[in-house]
């Protein structure tokens, strides 16, 4: 196959591309800029495609010998992910980038100008097992659970996972960094990204308020009805936060409030008692079905809430087009604007079953 590897100048994407060679693919190695102003170094392991991590790029490539290309997809990222973030926060609901640079950036646009130019797969360095069963695709957890990415991955359609390749799926962490070491790969022991990857101090807050600005509103107890502070915006908090509300005083009865709900049209945090987190009913919009079956009647599973998050038992189901899930035990901290995923548990790897967005609980 000809497979156009992403190339992002760490050490997953850099073993995937290897990989990909070895398995006698026609393999292009490219680099996605994403920033209009990349910085010219990373800090630690915050931040992404700056201009370091493009010569890292080219310097895996040509070891391995593939032709490589630097591609700017700036401009689109800057609308669909960026934008969508804070777009997202001022609405107040809590986005995940990363899932939305994945559907958006990586599968859709670079997906769709690979296939453009002759290209049967795009190649990443995910940790997510792909496979195909009765000519429709599987999409499964990694063999490296603390390392999983299918929840990042589980808005991708039947069409887009049929040309995609994660050659890291069944491999653990530490044996995708001594394959780096022993293939002579300088990335071998470069740091992970985390955080987000267009804010590399990490300071999520400041970065929401550069853009939207102070919009004033109360923080409201959401027991008593009272007026506990203010605060600058809607766009600095999220459901189930504990810490940073700006409240002086304790609960009457000395326990942490928690953010409860967010109401930005008319500016108020809501806020309360831990029990008062707990969400037995999902309603969740856009539902995708990467195997290409959508759910039928009411189906046990496991549902995800956020990437990093844990499971719990679940019931789901389609009502009037909207995918609802109902969790055994009560959720905390399940807010608008995450993905719910579903998965049935399964002895090669748990099988993504859909995602939708998280448009209201109950």
């Amino acid at each position: 196959m000809r497979v156009l590897a992403a190339m992002s100048g760490g050490v997953d994407s850099a073993v995937a591309a290897a990989r990909a060679v070895e398995a006698g693919h026609e393999v292009v190695g490219v680099h996605l800029a994403l920033s209009a102003k990349p910085g010219t170094l990373r800090t630690g392991s915050r931040g992404c495609c700056t201009v370091e991590d493009a010569h890292d790029a080219r310097r895996v490539a040509d070891l391995l010998g593939i032709p490589f290309y630097v591609w700017d997809f700036a401009e689109r990222f800057t609308e669909d992910v960026v934008e969508d973030f804070v777009a997202e926060y001022a609405a107040g609901r809590t986005p995940n980038p990363c899932l939305k640079c994945n559907e958006r950036i990586k599968f859709e646009a670079l997906l769709d100008k690979a296939i453009a130019l002759g290209f049967d797969a795009v190649c990443t360095g995910h940790y997510a097992r792909l496979g195909v069963v009765d000519g429709r695709p599987q999409l499964r957890r990694s063999a490296d659970l603390a390392k999983d990415q299918s929840y990042v991955l589980a808005s991708l359609t039947p069409e887009q996972l049929a040309h995609s390749l994660f050659p890291l799926g069944d491999s653990v962490k530490s044996e995708v960094r001594a394959e780096a070491t022993a293939r002579g790969l300088a990335v071998a022991e470069k740091p992970d990204s985390y955080d987000i990857c267009f804010i590399p101090d990490g300071d999520t807050r400041a970065f929401l308020a550069d853009r939207l600005g102070a919009r004033p509103g109360q923080l409201v107890d959401d027991t008593t009805g009272a007026v506990l502070g203010v605060h600058a915006g809607v766009h600095g908090f999220t459901v189930g936060q504990r810490h940073g509300l700006g409240i002086d005083a304790p609960a009457p009865d000395g326990r942490p409030r928690y953010v409860l709900s967010l109401e930005p049209v008319q500016g108020t945090v809501r806020v309360g008692p831990a029990e008062r987190l707990a969400v037995t009913e999902i309603v969740a919009t856009r539902p995708i079905w990467p195997s290409g079956r959508p759910l039928s009647g009411t189906v046990d599973c496991v549902a995800q809430i956020r990437a990093h998050g844990g499971t719990t038992p679940a019931s789901a189901s389609i009502v009037d087009g909207e995918l609802v899930v109902r969790p055994a035990t009560g959720l905390r901290g399940v807010a608008p604007g995450q993905a719910v995923v579903l998965y049935r548990p399964d002895p090669a790897g748990d099988l993504v079953l859909g995602s939708g967005m998280i448009a209201a609980t109950r």
